[in-house]
């Protein structure tokens, strides 16, 4: 399948496997692969599914299965190349694999199943303590740990600052590394994933908020006759999806109670909508008074930033026709769709589907309000 064109267009697959360095698979195991799905959203882990022709007299069959190939934990990247830019959409590694036996020539399959390398920091529970260290700090530190598998980290600082002082408190980890990375993020209305690439072998763990400046993509169009480039594309605005947190902290000395003002999200969120969506909901955030002030205010900030995407959208691209992968977690343009629901959008999830003579991508959108803040539309 690697070297084989996708549909009119010049799109092809690689395929890396290995116990931790990987290296090219052989070509008869490129040429027995029936489908690849991966799909990568913002916030969470990257899956993917692996089908391949089980052929009596195969390599698969003969050698590769029996000698552990294909094993749980075997390490997986692919590449898919479209007008001669590769792009790395997965490193990951198999946790599942499944034989389907036929007595038609040609329906036996082996499929695998697997998730991204962030996957290794969910294997074990342990317990630890983090004293004097900021939550990004604590981030970097458990990261390092990673490295042997090329995972650079990229950590943002927390935007409200919370000095550890371990004089008042230490911070303890129970659990694996993943759910404490993720509680972290949580708290600060921030996001951890994983970026495979640039290059295969090599990848970014990102804990940061939602990257949402820079760069547009190419832009999705619909309902443009010749120049569509999406085949479907639905809008959808909830108005109960965005609330407004009521935290409140206690003063240690005189043990009065005060209201925290509204935090401001934009340095979390900046704004992609002309016209905001309004909080229908007010929630009362428990337990914020023991808290420091830093620690209740991220609360209410995390709390405020992750509610905030009212809009949403959801489609279906064709590679060839579009021309360009579409990346997660980064920012597109849409066009087409009216005043009400063009402009640009953060891609917040995308799923490959690659089969000979095909290449779809599923993708869903979000943003905070309605109304493009520009005229104009990256193309």
């Amino acid at each position: 399948m690697a070297d084989e064109p996708i549909g009119t267009g010049p799109v092809h697959l690689t395929l890396h496997m290995g116990p931790k360095l990987t290296r090219p698979v052989p070509a008869e195991v490129t040429e027995a692969l029936l489908s690849a799905q991966v799909t990568s959203t913002a916030g969470e882990r990257s899956g993917f599914q692996l089908a391949f022709d089980l052929t009596k007299k195969g390599l698969i069959t003969r050698r590769l299965l029996p000698e552990g190939y294909f094993d749980p934990k075997t390490r997986v990247i692919v590449t898919t190349t479209v007008k001669g830019t590769p792009t790395v959409i997965l490193d990951g590694l198999i946790v599942r694999q499944e034989v389907g036996a036929s007595n038609q020539p040609g329906q036996t399959t082996l499929t695998v199943t697997g998730e991204d390398l962030t996957l290794l920091m969910d294997l074990e529970e342990r317990t630890d303590r983090y004293p004097n260290l900021a939550p990004s700090q604590r981030v970097e530190r458990i990261l390092a740990t990673y490295a042997d598998y090329g995972i650079d980290a990229r950590i943002i600082r927390e935007q409200v600052q919370q000095p550890p002082r371990e004089q008042l408190r230490v911070e303890y980890q129970t659990g694996t590394d993943l759910q404490y990375v993720h509680d972290l993020a949580r708290a600060n209305g921030y996001t951890f994933y994983l970026d495979p690439g640039p290059v295969p072998g090599r990848s970014t763990a990102f804990w940061g908020p939602e990257q949402r400046l820079g760069l547009r993509q190419h832009a999705l169009n619909v309902n443009m006759d010749s120049n569509s480039t999406v085949d479907q594309l639905t809008f959808a605005y909830d108005g109960t999806a965005r609330e407004e947190p009521q935290a409140r902290v206690q003063d240690p000395r005189t043990r009065d109670v005060r209201l925290l003002a509204q935090p401001d999200i934009s340095p979390l969120r900046p704004p992609l909508g002309l016209r905001a969506s309004p909080a229908l909901k007010r929630r009362t955030l428990s337990g914020t008074a023991k808290k420091e002030l830093g620690q209740a205010e991220a609360e209410a900030l995390a709390r405020a930033a992750l509610s905030a995407d009212a809009i949403s959208g959801s489609g279906s691209l064709d590679v060839n026709r579009h021309g360009y992968v579409l990346r997660p977690r980064e920012l597109v343009g849409v066009r087409g769709s009216g005043v009400t629901y063009d402009g640009d959008y953060y891609v917040k999830s995308v799923t490959h589907n690659l089969r000979p003579g095909s290449y779809q991508q599923n993708f869903t959108l979000s943003r905070e309000g309605l109304i493009a803040r520009s005229r104009t539309v990256r193309p």
